[in-house]
This record gives C-alpha cells, sequence and structure tokens, in this order.
C-alpha cells in the first residue's frame, strides 16, 4: 500500500487528480467537497473518502478505519 499526498490549490484541482493518479487509488478530499453541487455528486459518485478537517478526532478515526480496511483485505 502507499498513500499518495498532493496540494492542491482549489476545488476543481482534485477532478485533475483523479485522472493523473494510479488505478485502485482513491482520494481523501476535505468534507465541504461533497456539498458543492454537481462537483459533490461527482466526487462521492466516484468513491472519494471525505474527511472533516475541523473536527481533528474524526478525521483520524476515518483514515485510521481506511488503513486498517486496506491492510485487511490486501488493497494497494
Amino acid at each position: 500500500p502507499y498513500v499518495i499526498v498532493c496540494n492542491h490549490q482549489a476545488s476543481l484541482d482534485l477532478m485533475g487528480m483523479v485522472e493523473v493518479i494510479p488505478d485502485r487509488c482513491v482520494p481523501i478530499a476535505k468534507k465541504e467537497l461533497m456539498y458543492m453541487g454537481t462537483v459533490g455528486w461527482a466526487c462521492w459518485l466516484s468513491g472519494i473518502i471525505f474527511i472533516d478537517r475541523h473536527k481533528r478526532e474524526d478525521a483520524i478515526d476515518v483514515i485510521s478505519q481506511t488503513a486498517r480496511t486496506m491492510r485487511h483485505e490486501n488493497v494497494r
């Protein structure tokens, strides 16, 4: 398993990054993107994992659960 960290500057940059990242790689995005109309729907339907950056413990829980799933299912 590996993690790619991208520091994008705008919400729409995520859409371009989805085209560049390898297959079977799922981006993690801030939860606010989920409420941005069409962009939010597209992100949600493509399986992006949303984290709440304002609630540190919740964000850590989501990322930890994702890591456990990756290890348990041997996902790269």
